[in-house]
């Protein structure tokens, strides 16, 4: 943070601190194992003479107590390798800010005249590229005077929402000793960076869709991630789906503790993965639903650092490709679990209006492909044979906009194992417009 210069003397001055947490002491010693001075690497290869060693090291450890400067490099405890001494550290300098943070900052309005000043009238305020937010105004309530070698207090907060430059605008209008009003303005400019970055991936398998998201510490301090949720768009569903090998085992030393252990993303560009499946919401309305959006939701992350400092960000929406849906859908409902050779048997299916307009009605129809004249699956009873190579299998009223019609299918199959039933389309007899249905769908025939 830099100071910006004052034109001429002045009575009062701006002294600035950001407040934040202290930093944990480490007084990194050389610490050592006695055991490693009398034995090399390979001593403990022999399990009997290490047993045996360690039991008279611990036993003259036991009869000496002497506490001279030397037993400070023993290792006597697990921790003691770590260098943690119990003891905090205060910040050293202003440090690095950054978004999603709350600025906290601690200003003092010092006079160092010789005289007292009085009606002083305070403001503090932050200046971004795009706004400017007032932290603290005192033209209502002005402080009385501020006597020689004296100082008003105060502290301001500011939750960080924008990168890049910021500046801190403090100023003071106030009395000085021959009555003269003078304005004092100083500037404390800092920089805001990106406390993480956050990189998507979207991948559509048929009606299934799915978003990885890869966030990257770029801090110097290890971030624990409380809350990584995706908040889709209200045409979407989201289920998070977990990695196995990254849950804590039982073992954990944080299980016993924290019934849900945070996500620990390393300093200096560690990573970690989510995968979530989005599945189009049944709740919305059929228009929302059908037209189908590149907009898929964005992310809520919040986090703390070692000494618990809270952060939180919201990305942008998230973009994937629209999704691209057929005027007209049809799809099976049900078919029997027995289907038995040349036995008839029943394929319920539905069709749907996917669109804004009526449409319909509808012949449904089997194509018949010349080069195969016996299909495995044919429609059973007498059908309306047609010029073009199709056989009529039934007709259906007209559908409304973004409605739907349940109907059956008879058929029987000639030939045993999987066999798959295809072909089926739907001609629009008011707009003379046929729509490829059903993808083929395997059925599992066997014998009486």
């Amino acid at each position: 943070m830099s100071t910006g210069a004052t034109q001429g003397p002045h009575s009062l001055a701006f002294r600035v601190m950001r407040l934040c947490k202290p930093s944990f002491h480490v007084d990194p010693p050389l610490r050592i194992d006695p055991f490693d001075l009398l034995a090399g690497e390979d001593f403990s290869d022999d399990p009997t003479s290490a047993s045996l060693l360690r039991r008279h090291l611990s036993s003259a450890e036991g009869v000496d107590s002497d506490l001279s400067y030397r037993n400070r490099f023993l290792i006597n405890h697990p921790t003691d390798p770590i260098g943690l001494s119990g003891l905090l550290l205060l910040p050293q300098s202003f440090g690095a800010i950054y978004l999603g943070e709350t600025f906290c900052s601690y200003i003092s309005v010092n006079n160092s005249s010789t005289s007292e000043v009085r009606d002083v009238t305070i403001k503090a305020e932050i200046q971004t590229e795009r706004q400017r937010i007032l932290l603290l105004d005192t033209s209502k309530s002005p402080v009385e005077s501020i006597r020689t070698g004296g100082r008003y207090d105060f502290i301001v907060e500011h939750d960080v929402k924008e990168l890049g430059a910021h500046t801190l605008v403090c100023s003071a209008l106030y009395n000085d000793a021959d009555g003269e009003r003078k304005y004092l303005p100083q500037f404390f400019k800092f920089v805001v960076a990106n406390p993480l970055s956050v990189r998507t991936k979207v991948r559509v398998v048929k009606e299934t869709t799915f978003l990885e998201a890869c966030i990257e510490n770029h801090t110097k301090a290890n971030l624990f991630m409380d809350q990584v949720d995706f908040e889709p768009a209200k045409q979407w569903t989201a289920l998070r789906l977990h990695d196995p090998s990254s849950q804590h085992p039982p073992s954990s030393d944080l299980g016993g503790i924290i019934p849900n252990p945070p996500v620990i993303i390393r300093s200096g560009g560690g990573i970690h993965n989510y995968l979530y499946k989005l599945v189009p919401s049944a709740d919305v309305s059929g228009q929302t639903k059908f037209q189908g959006s590149s907009i898929l939701g964005k992310f809520q992350i919040t986090w703390r650092t070692n000494l618990g400092e809270p952060g939180r960000l919201q990305t942008q929406q998230i973009l994937g490709a629209p999704v691209s849906r057929k005027e007209i859908n049809m799809r099976v409902v049900e078919v029997p679990t027995t289907i038995h050779l040349n036995r008839p048997f029943s394929a319920s299916l539905n069709l749907t209006n996917q669109t804004d307009r009526q449409l319909g009605p509808f012949e449904v129809s089997l194509s018949q492909d010349e080069s195969q004249m016996e299909k495995p699956v044919a429609i059973n009873g007498l059908q309306k044979l047609k010029v073009t190579p199709l056989k009529l299998l039934q007709m259906l009223p007209r559908l409304e906009a973004f409605g739907s019609s349940d109907f059956q299918l008879n058929l029987i199959a000639s030939k045993l194992g999987v066999q798959k039933i295809g072909g089926i389309t739907a001609l629009d007899t008011r707009e003379k417009k046929t729509y490829e249905l059903v993808p083929e769908m395997e059925i599992f025939v066997e014998s009486d």
